[in-house]
């Protein structure tokens, strides 16, 4: 084996190379084809090697692929925040561009006490938010992630700021259904910012639909309602974490917009650059602003590739395909063909327990008894052994955690390019039934030693 000196994921595991990508597949220089069901993580919105977005770099690359944000801007990253506004709705109208998504939910919490500051309340500095939960790997974003397993090894960096429970109704964590339940995982943040004091908070934030820490939950009906009003009245910022769900991924540009919310900060990454080039936007409403522009002038934040020229050249191009082709408008369609399909496996497999989500971001929660909603021991590593199993099958699925404590639980997400079409969601579902028939003869193995 010949010495790979490139910090991977995992240092002793063997990856495959890609050769190129087309759509919603990939292909490894050894000739083996994989179904994109994951879109990377949740990015590859408009699938690979668009022809589109490519000449958009190359064009870019042609003129200048970086300028410093200090010291000029560039016709690609004002034609970039102007397409985001006319597509935000609401007064979501100023993008601060960063790199990645952990960027940008810092930036936003810095825009957060920045603005209460700048209005000259010194105190409003937290920024709470929920268990399961994940806002990035930065030690600010960390520190607002209700990730326990992501949190563990720099527990003594991290301020805690998860306060509440998630809306996660298939695991209630008050044994109650929606819609009787009161809502009483949003009413229960009213109850902790009287505990704190909504004097020391700033904002509070929130992923829409909940990712990588809980496999796509999805909120019952008037949740965001209730916690936007709570907001409100105790005059809190209400950031909407929409790296992994904005962009289109639901249908709409932001997921809050199906529950009539708008937040006064959003989050955009992943999917505004489609993986064609890191980029990543906390966009803050006008009344956010307001204090800023007529104090300071200056928001506190920033990066040397800020506002870097290549990649915002990439996002527009990217939102450019979007409304081109009407992708958005298509989602709803594509998600009912997907959730048949999903639902179909979970008829036929006992071990899924929950098939969930919204657009096409679907999780599938992953469960050693359905009925009685048991998780699997965790040294079984579930999710890790079906995304193996998969992406031996050429199948590329998105690991996830499950549970309502965020340790004890397998999810899986399933979240193809916005482009796949109903053939290519037939062959995903086919792929996955062909991996949940593997897993379950692993399983069975398993039970006749004694190890599960």
């Amino acid at each position: 084996m010949v010495r790979s000196f490139l910090i991977k994921p995992m240092l002793d595991e063997e990856y495959p190379m890609i050769d190129y990508g087309k759509g919603v597949y990939l292909v490894a220089k050894d000739g083996k084809r994989y179904l994109d069901a994951a879109s990377g993580a949740v990015t590859a919105n408009i699938g690979h090697g668009v022809t589109e977005i490519i000449d958009a770099m190359n064009e870019q690359a042609q003129k200048v692929s970086f300028v410093y944000r200090s010291q000029f801007t560039s016709e690609a990253a004002e034609k970039l925040a102007e397409k985001i506004a006319k597509m935000m709705p609401g007064d979501l109208n100023w993008s601060f561009f960063v790199n990645s998504g952990s960027e940008a939910t810092e930036t936003a919490m810095k825009m957060a006490i920045q603005h209460w500051q700048e209005k000259g309340v010194q105190t409003k500095t937290k920024v709470l938010s929920r268990w399961v939960s994940y806002h990035g790997i930065t030690l600010g974003a960390l520190s607002m992630s209700g990730h326990p397993l992501r949190r563990a090894r720099f527990i003594p960096l991290l301020q805690d700021l998860p306060i509440i429970h998630p809306p996660y109704c298939y695991r209630c964590p008050f044994q109650l259904d929606s819609p009787s339940c009161g809502h009483l995982c949003a009413q229960e943040l009213e109850t902790a910012i009287n505990r704190i004091g909504a004097d020391k908070i700033a904002a509070f934030i929130v992923e829409p639909v909940i990712g990588a820490a809980g496999g796509a939950i999805v909120p019952p009906k008037d949740y965001y309602k209730t916690i936007k009003a709570i907001c409100e009245k105790y005059d809190i910022l209400f950031i909407a974490d929409e790296v992994m769900t904005g962009s289109g991924r639901t249908g709409t540009m932001l997921a809050c917009e199906h529950w009539d919310v708008i937040p006064d900060i959003a989050v955009l990454g992943k999917g505004l650059g489609a993986g064609y080039a890191p980029i990543a936007a906390a966009v803050a409403s006008d009344h956010v602003m307001e204090p800023i522009m007529k104090g300071s002038k200056s928001v506190m934040s920033g990066h040397t590739l800020s506002a870097n020229p290549l990649s915002c050249a990439a996002a527009l191009a990217v939102l450019e395909y979007l409304e081109k082709h009407e992708l958005m408008k298509e989602v709803d369609g594509k998600s009912d063909y997907l959730r048949q399909l999903l639902e179909k496996l979970k008829r036929q497999f006992t071990f899924i327990g929950d098939v969930r989500g919204i657009g096409l971001l679907f999780g599938i929660e992953l469960v050693q008894d359905s009925s009685a909603k048991t998780p699997f021991p965790r040294n079984t590593m579930v999710t890790q052994t079906i995304v193996n199993i998969a992406k031996e099958k050429g199948l590329l699925v998105y690991p996830a955690n499950a549970g309502i404590d965020g340790v004890n639980g397998d999810a899986i997400i399933i979240s193809p390019p916005l482009t796949i079409s109903n053939k290519e969601m037939e062959e995903l579902a086919d792929l996955l039934k062909d991996t949940f028939l593997d897993f379950s003869s692993l399983m069975e193995t398993l039970e006749m030693r004694g190890d599960v």
